[in-house]
């Protein structure tokens, strides 16, 4: 049975405690995934720093330089979270080392994926990016285990919001789910259960051709 999918709109710690419960484990396996920030150094600093305040058993994955067995670590996660990054450059290493089969199936397995940012757009069919530059443009080639498109930094980024329904309204971009820095969108399997946001100003956004319709949104503890 198809896992959970937490695709972050920015980050807050309430989404990653999410993902951890979500796991059903006691202390869950945690992998985290820096590709998209080319395996910064400092992003695997702040990860391990955080997880010690956790209940789980972290660990990282690097695919720059030598590669330390990257499939077999993600087969034995619980819990997957993403960085945030250049979505299309991270795709492109994944493709090559075997990682976007590796989530896919942790996910048919039931693994909890999430991420912020590019680590939200790489479960999408589609999503909106500044992986090619500035300017933010269409990427419509993501793992495609949840269908539409997706947007983050839906309040945090001005240009996000206007970009976004153009596309869909224009049908470059398929309609999707659009989230603010603070908001979550919860996938079980392939449907949506809940927007889940970290304070009360945060929430989701459903975008088609039409328009754009506020989602209401649980706050987290």
């Amino acid at each position: 049975m198809a896992g959970h999918v937490v695709a972050m709109g920015g980050w807050h710690r309430a989404h990653l405690d999410l993902m951890l419960e979500l796991t059903g484990a006691a202390r869950p396996r945690l992998l985290y995934v820096p590709t998209a920030a080319a395996d910064d150094p400092g992003r695997i600093l702040q990860f391990h720093e955080l997880a010690s305040m956790l209940d789980c058993v972290p660990e990282h994955l690097r695919l720059f330089g030598i590669p330390d067995a990257p499939v077999e670590r993600v087969a034995r996660a619980d819990a997957v979270l993403v960085s945030g990054g250049n979505t299309a450059n991270m795709l492109a290493v994944w493709r090559v080392h075997g990682i976007d089969r590796a989530l896919r199936a942790a996910w048919e397995r039931g693994a909890v994926l999430g991420g912020g940012s590019a680590g939200a757009n790489c479960w999408f069919e589609a999503s909106l990016t500044d992986s090619f530059g500035d300017e933010l443009q269409p990427l419509r080639d993501g793992l495609g285990l949840l269908g539409g498109s997706f947007c983050p930094h839906y309040d945090g980024e001005p240009e996000r919001r206007p970009a976004y329904t153009r596309l869909v309204a224009e049908g470059t971009l398929p309609p999707g789910i659009a989230c603010d820095d603070a908001a979550a969108a919860w996938f079980e399997g392939t449907a949506l259960r809940e927007i889940v946001t970290g304070d009360q100003a945060g929430t989701g956004w459903e975008v088609t051709p039409g328009g754009e319709r506020r989602l209401d949104a649980r706050v987290l503890p």
